[in-house]
């Protein structure tokens, strides 16, 4: 390729034909929060367009010096795409040389997201959850239930796990095929979300995200010791739920008071420390096996660049992907 005059497009199919590994995904996004932490990194909150609805346009721009690379995913989601046939994310990400600024690729950022998300949570559970958390909570099982289930089953060995979605054949489909992929693990479908949730040890909300949520998640639902992992914002979780847990990790304060500006987490606690911070020391993890802990991450534009920039240069040694003239 001649950079800045040729650019690498790779497909939704293509991306995945890279094949890489949620335990290389995982290692990725740990080290970009390292780098977070240190401070070697750009990423302005990212701001958001609201076209309809709870649907939402986001764009994600990041810099990280040690990978040598920048990029900026552009991201909508829409609740109601089902209607269309469509899937409920979609969207770009393109990759920039930071020393010319032109850009080197351009990749469907679906799988990406999905993937990034999942090894977060398996990331935030090695720090956080206890080392025996054998029974995990699944409320909502789309795509990015499959992903954060196939990162906690790396972070912890887990013997149950209990699946709610609103509509009973999504959770049909998810036990069919978590089941396959994982088949030392016993899923069992609950007929509510405190059915799920109660006596969990991990708990994982990935519903849509709501600005006006009516969550259920109540704090009595809550075992000593649970793990909860919202990746859908507040929108299962109750204020006093959130505001009972001993400490409310975020995975970028700035992030998530910008969201609070804009009307997201209004009963939210202030966080307690971020994942850069506590990847690096500067702020305690759990110091009791009974301390409730809540993980709010909101999505990164890091953790789409340290997993994009292996896909691009996977695909470029494997010749994946389309060449075009920019």
């Amino acid at each position: 390729m001649k950079k800045g005059k040729e650019i690498l497009y790779l497909s939704n199919a293509q991306v995945k034909a890279v094949n890489l590994s949620m335990e290389e995904t995982m290692e990725a996004v740990e080290e970009a929060f390292i780098e977070k932490g240190n401070g070697r990194f750009q990423m302005p909150p990212k701001p958001a367009l609201y076209t309809k609805g709870d649907a939402f346009l986001h764009a994600m721009p990041a810099y990280l010096p040690e990978i040598k690379m920048a990029s900026l995913k552009w991201i909508g989601g829409y609740p109601e795409n089902a209607r269309y046939g469509l899937p409920y994310l979609n969207g770009l990400l393109i990759l920039n040389c930071p020393e010319t600024g032109v850009p080197l690729a351009v990749m469907d950022c679906v799988w990406i997201t999905a993937q990034r998300t999942g090894a977060v949570s398996g990331v935030t559970a090695k720090y956080l959850a206890n080392e025996s958390s054998p029974v995990c909570a699944i409320i909502g099982c789309g795509v990015q239930a499959r992903t954060q289930l196939a990162a906690l089953a790396l972070a912890r060995d887990l013997k149950e796990v209990r699946c709610f979605d609103i509509n009973p054949r999504q959770t049909e489909l998810y036990i069919q095929e978590m089941g396959e992929k994982l088949p030392g693990i016993k899923f069992l479908t609950a007929g509510s979300p405190r059915e799920a949730v109660e006596g969990a040890d991990i708990v994982v909300t990935a519903g849509p995200i709501l600005k006006e949520p009516d969550p259920p998640i109540e704090l009595s639902w809550l075992k000593e010791g649970v793990l909860g992992l919202p990746i859908d914002f507040d929108s299962y979780w109750k204020p006093e739920a959130m505001q009972g847990c001993a400490k409310f990790y975020v995975d970028d304060e700035n992030q998530f008071e910008y969201y609070r500006s804009t009307g997201y987490f209004k009963g939210a606690p202030k966080a307690f420390a971020d994942l850069g911070e506590l990847l690096t020391g500067r702020a305690p993890g759990r110091e009791s096996e009974k301390e409730r802990i809540i993980a709010m991450n909101l999505g990164l534009a890091l953790m789409d660049l340290a997993t994009a920039v292996r896909i691009y240069r996977r695909a470029l040694e494997l010749g994946i992907g389309t060449v075009l003239p920019l």
